[in-house]
């Protein structure tokens, strides 16, 4: 900053405040200065301008991983989620710190706020530990979780309505002549549990009696498609139709299906959820339901600022969509 300041013929002082576009410095002299800068390759360590100023302008978004299961950050909806966060934030000015933590321990995400790292922390997924993330609201970390709105909830949610999207999802394949329809997904978690609980509705309002052996437990990884499809064809029922929790839960079961000479959607009619950027590309192209993932990050940012400002924010609900392919 002093070189700047001895070519340009100014002080430090002016220097720092036309390359922070203090108005009190005119056009003339700022881009003077601006030019010198770049030609010098003079860059603001923005960190250290936070820690002088005392201010921070990071988000932290945190991804929980399952210690049995290891759930990637390659896995397609993290990386579209991710990615939506990252263009929110950098619209606005702030930085994201990347981090994940166990889902056993959700608390622990609580520790970035505390040590100053960042000023509030956007989580992706509640898990199975809904009292921790209680916790962390009651004593005022500014946390934002991607998920379901549940009872009890002190801590905000935004999330898209699975419940419609179960229903979405199970009322096309029925719609289609589809009337043994299995599910595959983990019940336990809340935004599943929404899904099931649209797939069972739908079933209702087709008068389709639930079959209980129809539903298998699965995590959201490859393996996961594969031993829930092996554990179906084990139970040895008769079944036309698939609501897979996840766009790679439905395309792993779809390449298992092949395996075994089924096709689909002649065998069985196949709907996943998230509508990642590969299931248009996937062959059979898979029909879907759509999480309107760029207004997730958009919402999940603005609610994260308002509670780091100490403004009131509500829970946010965006609204799903069916996105019907060749898999059905």
């Amino acid at each position: 900053m002093s070189d700047i300041a001895r070519l340009a013929g100014v002080s430090t002082a002016t220097v720092s405040r036309a390359l922070n576009k203090s108005p009190l410095i005119n056009e003339e002299t700022r881009t003077r200065i601006e030019q010198l800068a770049k030609s010098l390759n003079y860059s603001i360590n923005v960190g250290a301008q936070n820690l002088r100023l005392k201010q921070n302008r990071t988000v932290a978004v945190v991804v929980p991983f399952d210690s049995v299961t290891r759930q990637h950050l390659s896995d397609p909806f993290f990386l579209g989620i991710l990615g939506s966060i990252a263009d929110a934030l950098t619209d606005r000015g702030y930085d994201m710190l990347l981090t994940r933590v166990s889902a056993d321990e959700l608390d622990t995400a609580a520790q970035i706020y505390d040590t100053g790292r960042a000023i509030g922390v956007i989580l992706i997924g509640q898990w199975r530990h809904h009292d921790q993330l209680n916790q962390m609201a009651a004593r005022r970390v500014p946390i934002v979780v991607w998920g379901a709105q549940i009872p009890q909830q002190l801590y905000l949610t935004v999330g898209s309505d699975n419940l419609a999207g179960g229903r979405l999802a199970t009322e096309h394949l029925l719609q289609k002549g589809r009337r043994r329809i299995a599910f595959f997904g983990d019940v336990l978690l809340p935004e599943v549990a929404d899904r099931f609980e649209g797939y069972r509705q739908a079933l209702r309002d087709f008068q389709i009696p639930f079959d209980e052996k129809l539903v298998v437990p699965a995590v959201f990884t490859e393996e996961g498609g594969r031993n829930a499809v092996r554990t179906l064809l084990e139970r040895k029922l008769v079944f036309d139709g698939l609501f897979a929790c996840s766009d790679l839960l439905a395309m792993t079961a779809i390449n298992s299906f092949r395996e075994i000479g089924m096709t689909v959607p002649e065998d069985v009619a196949v709907v996943g959820y998230d509508d990642i950027e590969l299931a248009r590309y996937f062959h059979p192209a898979l029909t879907t339901v759509r999480q309107p993932i760029a207004a997730a990050g958009e919402a999940l940012v603005a609610a994260v600022l308002s509670l780091a400002d100490a403004r009131p924010s509500v829970p946010v609900l965006l609204q799903t969509e069916l996105i019907a392919r060749a898999s059905s």
